[in-house]
């Protein structure tokens, strides 16, 4: 079984992250979400539900996303954040700094 390809794409006023994020295609990937960023100027939400990985670089990505979204004036809402990347997000205490990765808010728009 191979692998989806990690995709991030602009759909309607939506940005969706699909497939396996790892070392290797994280950069490609945060350079294309920064570009799809860069062309909206309003608060935009980021799907990750068909995000396939929970790992470091996934939240280095995010995070790389969201200073761009804060430096042109509006924030990003992450939903459909897996359990675990929350639970990365926690011990890395990085979930406070991330809308959408609020265990609370997770099970109240489940």
């Amino acid at each position: 079984m191979t692998a989806e390809a990690p995709r991030v794409e602009m759909i309607d006023e939506l940005l969706v992250v699909s497939g396996e994020v790892n070392a290797d295609s994280v950069l490609a990937l945060r350079r294309h979400g920064e570009e799809l960023i860069s062309t909206v100027g309003s608060d935009l939400v980021v799907d990750l539900g068909n995000l396939g990985t929970a790992s470091s670089v996934v939240l280095s990505m995010l995070l790389c996303w969201q200073r761009l979204a804060l430096a042109r004036g509006f924030s990003l809402q992450f939903r459909g954040v897996s359990d675990r990347l929350v639970s990365l997000a926690a011990l890395s205490n990085l979930d406070d700094h991330l809308a959408g990765f609020d265990a609370g808010q997770m099970q109240a728009s489940s």
